[in-house]
C-alpha cells in the first residue's frame, strides 16, 4: 500500500481526481480523519471536507504514475 496526501480547491479538481482514479484497476481509498470514502466515486469525494487534506490510499506497490498525476492535480491552481 502507498499514502500520499493531496488537496482538492474546486469542484473540478474533484472531477479530474475520480477521472485519474478511474484509469486504475487498483483499490484507492480517501481517508480523512475517521471517514474512508472509494477515490472512484465522485460522490464519495464530494463528501469530503475540500478545507482539509485528503489522504490518498493506493493498494498497489506498482503505482508510480497514479502519484505523479495526483501530485499534478493537487499542485493545480483552478478553483
Amino acid at each position: 500500500m502507498r499514502v500520499v496526501d493531496i488537496t482538492l480547491k474546486g469542484n473540478e479538481q474533484i472531477s479530474a481526481l475520480v477521472n485519474i482514479t478511474n484509469r486504475y484497476p487498483f483499490t484507492i481509498q480517501l481517508r480523512q480523519g475517521r471517514y474512508i470514502v472509494d477515490g472512484k466515486s465522485i460522490l464519495g469525494v464530494c463528501s469530503l471536507d475540500r478545507s482539509k487534506p485528503i489522504t490518498v490510499e493506493i493498494y498497489s506497490d506498482h503505482c508510480e504514475t497514479l502519484i505523479e498525476d495526483l501530485m499534478q492535480l493537487s499542485n493545480r491552481h483552478d478553483a
